[in-house]
């Protein structure tokens, strides 16, 4: 159901980066962390027939990034300690123009990938290539096995149910596309992600199939570690700190995880509502073909009856293109943040492990072996990454949020303010 073009989703905009003193400086600059302070676990708390090419409609448009223009003076007084500094940018990636594939083999589509960029990583200052949703996966995968210590943003799921969702609709083909662009767009504001080699590659190379065929490439010594780390030994309990930010997102999981069932019921009515609505407008109107006096206040009601089906169906949109994609982008995320925080048990678990193997040892040793020292930079590396990574996602989740709640509001507020007709008012005075 589309009540017109369809509406841009809620984009984070460039966060302020500070620089944060890496446990490993100087050791791999992959590994260079931003931030420079680590909040409290409290303070965290409270603060994914033959080759044609079809041009699908309303392709190319770039993701929105502002909300309702009537909310925008109520945005700018919640900005608070939330607003952006304004810091030099010196990469831009937009994903725009779906395109519609139809092979013998099989139906896809790609993207374009605009990027603008002056950094002296990139041979150009300008590049543009085309990317299907597999490349995206490939790219994701990279950097999760490339940035093990870091919180790699979601991708939008890739299946759907046949016979629910269209794939090639254009409605779903622009919500993926949306995705998609805050997907680069979470990636091009990290201060590591940004630089990663395969990114690079995914957005400068003509042919990308060719990197594939080159397979798994050897995991970084972070990746390795946790990759082998020691099966028999189990990690017997979180630091505090990282305590708290697992039950954190387990809570906000599930709460997550409500709201968007409840959601999708309230949609799911409001749909079933819709159909009576319009069924029911033009009883009014063949009755009013019937009565001579009556044919224009029973007329008006028809009207009535037909404003109040579109005003619903823009609000019933509304939720759908624009608040539960966020709500499910958010669990995906707190999904991926888990992951790392897994990760980084593991290599925890590690460093107990050596530990215990140097302290059963019948030899004096004057200093910590070598190995034990590394598994606690690694250690220590894990730690600093994921505590800036989840400060940095609180800001980017409170300013989303913010944003999407504020416009929700007031897409309520209009559509409870909208009149039901201006064509009759006689109508409007008995409604």
């Amino acid at each position: 159901m589309a009540g017109g073009p369809p509406k841009a989703l809620p984009s984070t905009g460039p966060q302020s980066l500070r620089d944060m003193p890496h446990p490993l400086a100087g050791s791999s600059s992959e590994e260079a962390v931003g931030g420079d302070s680590t909040p409290s676990p409290d303070l965290l708390m409270a603060r994914s027939f033959g080759d044609k090419d079809l041009i699908l409609p309303n392709g190319g448009t770039p993701a929105g990034t502002s909300s309702p223009a009537s909310s925008s003076s109520l945005l700018n007084r919640l900005q608070l300690d939330d607003d952006i500094d304004g810091e030099t940018r010196d990469l831009f990636v937009t994903v725009d123009d779906p395109k519609k594939h139809v092979c013998t083999m099989e139906t896809y589509i790609t993207y374009r990938i605009t990027t603008k960029s002056t950094r002296v990583e990139f041979d150009l200052p300008e590049y543009s290539v085309r990317r299907r949703y597999q490349d995206f996966d490939w790219l994701r995968n990279k950097l999760e096995e490339s940035q093990p210590t870091h919180l790699i943003p979601p991708l939008p799921e890739k299946f759907v149910v046949k016979g629910v969702v269209d794939r090639f609709s254009e409605e779903f083909v622009e919500t993926r596309r949306k995705a998609l662009d805050k997907f680069l767009k979470r990636i091009t504001d990290h201060p590591v992600l940004s630089f990663n080699e395969h990114f690079n590659v995914f957005l400068t190379a003509k042919d990308l199939n060719a990197y594939k065929k080159q397979g798994i490439a050897l995991l970084t010594r972070v990746g390795e570690s946790v990759k082998h780390v020691t099966g028999g030994y189990k990690l017997r309990s979180r630091p505090l700190e990282f305590a708290a930010i697992g039950d954190y997102l387990d809570t906000f999981a599930l709460k997550l995880g409500t709201i968007d069932r409840i959601a999708q019921r309230i949609i799911k009515e409001e749909i079933e509502y819709l159909v009576e609505l319009r069924e029911y407008g033009p009883v009014y109107s063949t009755w009013s073909a019937l009565e001579g006096e009556l044919a224009e206040p029973l007329e008006g009601v028809s009207a009535c009856i037909g404003n109040c089906s579109t005003a619903l169906e823009e609000l019933t949109d509304d939720i759908t293109e624009e608040f539960l994609p966020v709500l499910r982008e958010y669990i995906l995320y707190s999904d991926s943040m888990k992951g790392v925080l897994k990760k980084r048990d593991q290599v925890h678990a590690e460093y107990e492990a050596k530990l215990e193997a140097v302290a059963l040892r019948k030899e004096d040793r004057p200093k910590v072996p070598a190995d034990v020292e590394k598994c606690q930079d690694r250690m220590e590396c894990f730690n600093a990454d994921l505590k800036a990574d989840m400060e940095r996602w609180q800001g980017n989740k409170r300013n989303d949020f913010r944003q999407l709640l504020v416009g929700l509001a007031d897409k309520n507020i209009q559509y409870y303010e909208k009149p039901p007709s201006t064509s009759s008012p006689r109508c409007l005075s008995t409604a």
